[in-house]
């Protein structure tokens, strides 16, 4: 097999193995890379329709990357709203996606009481469901007990508008936010959360 023949199974192989991923992002960029290898390739063997075609595939990806990473931190884009605990559609969700939700949230356990819930949304799609309930010891810090983001979007951090329109908990009460210890893979750095041991926490009233 020669080295052409090598590059042009490898622009094949990283094509397909895009279309497996779930998340977005990492599905675009994926197909982008296999689409210029591709390019390459057969314009080297002189495969002229497929040229077209995988450029036109490459151009499309860089559109959709844009537009992703453009309107990652987009208000308009992701909406949040506050349901209530015991919402038959926030069961429902919580429910659909229990197993991926037990992976990052191990420590996670649904019941009612004493919790706030708000669901992001991404026109009509859950993207991201946050849970919080205030601290025993002081009532103004609100204790993160559930971030999930699904897989589609886990890459873009939706989650970030609860805690960027911070009136929605300042209006409960709340001055600081603190996550639960051993949470798997935290994005928090990235939204002006400090670290505290084992924690994030981050101020309200500066938000």
């Amino acid at each position: 097999m020669s080295w052409l023949e090598i590059v042009g199974w490898l622009g094949s192989a990283v094509l397909v193995w895009s279309l497996l991923q779930k998340r977005l992002l990492r599905l675009r960029v994926f197909n982008l890379i296999g689409s210029v290898i591709l390019v390459g390739y057969n314009a080297l063997v002189g495969v002229w329709p497929m040229v077209g075609l995988n450029l036109t595939l490459a151009v499309i990806n860089v559109w959709q990357l844009y537009s992703l990473l453009r309107t990652r931190h987009d208000e308009r884009t992701y909406q949040v709203v506050e349901v209530a605990t015991d919402d038959n559609f926030l069961a429902h969700v919580l429910r659909v996606h229990w197993a991926d939700i037990a992976k990052f949230n191990p420590a996670f356990k649904f019941d009612d009481e004493h919790r706030l819930a708000f669901i992001t949304l991404n026109g009509d799609e859950v993207v991201g469901v946050l849970m919080l309930r205030p601290d025993p010891q002081d009532p103004e810090v609100a204790q993160v007990e559930l971030d999930y983001v699904t897989r589609r979007y886990r890459d873009l951090s939706p989650g970030e508008f609860v805690f960027r329109q911070s009136g929605q908990l300042t209006a409960h009460g709340f001055r600081r936010v603190l996550t639960p210890p051993g949470m798997v893979a935290p994005y928090y750095s990235r939204l002006g959360f400090q670290p505290t041991g084992d924690r994030y926490t981050l101020d309200l009233a500066s938000h």
